[in-house]
């Protein structure tokens, strides 16, 4: 009997063909017949194969001809450029253009490009319902007491289970839980951190994180940060003498969408540790890889309990279950204090819930449907971008997360195409809003958590058209 998965194998075995270039546009894939002989694989398993090649954009079928490499433009598209801001401590929050994007969170009359979650189809709201009853039954008093100051210990217990998929070996003990990831930062900024204190972070950086840090009164450094491999390591060697604390999102961060390598998470544990600076994770995106494999986190090289790694389910289930968590080494007592001082407890029904969602073995297989149903939206967002928008626009090509990061032309105005856009009813994010240094003017992040459908498509080719204009009138 064939392994369940073995089309997949060989479906990522040419997917890698293709990126890589050996395989190109327009190049013709073996029949069905022949794939079947190649790998001695059942007619039914080949069709899958090609099955999932369409589904991620990589491939189209002609009637009568058979499967083509599709038209992906890879070689053509130039990435956004190395991030450059100046090495000191700044808070030119861009609290107006913040407060304009976000005030249109929640409203479905606006195709909302600018927020990084999840939509509709992506999330396995039945399913989640069904648990959320079966907890209430479940539960003494069906959830509505108050749960331990540590938080629901099913919950726990299954984080500490799953920590092996990125290289941890947690114990249900080693972890808190928060409200979301968000929750889990503020406790750790809170516990390590006092007014004048300075941390390090990614530049660009999800904004919510330095007007978080700004709110508490610390001065903020921004770090060169790669599209591809992250912050520039010998940026923050040069920075460590002058910061208390670090932040980063290692995987797929938001909006730049870097990974880190292994040996470039090693090296900052490390440096980091060295000085006696705690490093704040962020990995809400680590499992939303695109890959086979799952990448590691910062946590997994910590020896010494000075990486606090947070993390929720609100980018692969739905934001609104608050339900987060924080592995903070030897910080743990500091997090238990300000999370007895700020929240008391954390609501248990949810986390009984999802606790249930992961051990009854449904998270995982939705995660598994999520990864690939992601990556054919990005494929089509990324083709779509690069034929409708102005010619020598850069866009970033993650291998995970929800963010494409996009540079235009200088002469294209971000916050002006925003107001082109939304009286559109399209909502984009501003690069400026993702730095505290005048940067990122000609930037913009759009989310893929859409599903696609042709107004998505038509939506997203306006944007291209709108940032055409603004050149035009130029």
């Amino acid at each position: 009997m064939e392994h369940n998965y073995l089309y997949l194998n060989i479906a990522e075995a040419i997917a890698s063909q293709i990126r890589s270039g050996v395989l190109r546009e327009g190049d013709k894939l073996p029949s069905v017949r022949m794939l079947c002989a190649e790998h001695e694989i059942s007619m039914n398993t080949a069709k899958r194969v090609y099955l999932e090649l369409e589904t991620q954009a990589l491939i189209e079928s002609k009637p009568q001809s058979g499967y083509f490499v599709s038209n992906l433009y890879y070689d053509e598209i130039p990435l956004p450029q190395v991030s450059s801001p100046i090495l000191l401590a700044n808070n030119k929050e861009p609290k107006e253009i913040i407060r304009k994007v976000y005030s249109n969170m929640g409203n479905r009359d606006i195709t909302l490009f600018s927020y990084s979650t999840l939509y509709d189809d992506f999330l396995p709201l039945a399913k989640m319902k069904k648990e959320i009853v079966a907890a209430s039954r479940a539960m003494v008093h069906g959830g509505v007491e108050y749960d331990s100051v540590q938080g629901n210990i099913n919950l726990r217990r299954m984080i500490a289970q799953r920590s092996i998929t990125w290289g941890g070996s947690l114990k249900e003990d080693d972890i808190i839980t928060t409200n979301g990831s968000m929750s889990a930062i503020s406790l750790c900024m809170l516990a390590l951190g006092k007014p004048g204190d300075t941390i390090a972070i990614e530049s660009p950086c999800y904004p919510g994180i330095f007007q978080l840090a700004i709110d508490l009164g610390f001065k903020v450094i921004e770090l060169p940060t790669d599209p591809v491999t992250g912050i520039k390591i010998d940026a923050l060697r040069e920075a460590v003498d002058h910061i208390d604390m670090c932040l980063l999102i290692s995987n797929y961060n938001t909006p730049l969408g870097s990974c880190m390598p292994d040996e470039n998470k090693k090296e900052i544990v490390e440096l980091l540790d060295k000085h006696d600076i705690p490093l704040i994770e962020d990995d809400v995106y680590g499992d939303m890889y695109f890959g086979t494999q799952r990448p590691k986190c910062c946590k997994a090289f910590d020896k010494t309990g000075n990486v606090l790694c947070c993390s929720s389910v609100s980018k692969t289930l739905a934001p609104g279950y608050r339900v987060g968590w924080v592995s903070p080494g030897k910080y743990k007592n500091k997090i238990m204090h300000q999370k007895l001082v700020h929240l008391i407890s954390t609501p248990p029904l949810m986390q009984e819930a999802v606790a249930s969602f992961m051990k009854s073995g449904n998270y995982d297989k939705h995660l598994r449907k999520l990864r690939k149903d992601i990556y054919s939206n990005y494929q089509k967002y990324l083709n779509t971008i690069i034929t409708s928008f102005p010619l020598g626009t850069k866009v970033n090509r993650p291998q995970g997360g929800l963010s494409l990061w996009i540079e235009f032309d200088p002469r294209v105005d971000a916050m002006d195409l925003y107001d082109l856009a939304i009286a559109e009813k399209i909502s984009i994010a501003p690069g400026r809003m993702f730095t505290v240094q005048e940067q990122f003017q000609n930037s913009i992040r759009l989310c893929i958590g859409l599903p696609w459908s042709a107004e998505v498509e038509y939506k997203l080719k306006r944007v291209g058209e709108l940032s055409k204009q603004l050149l035009h009138n130029e």
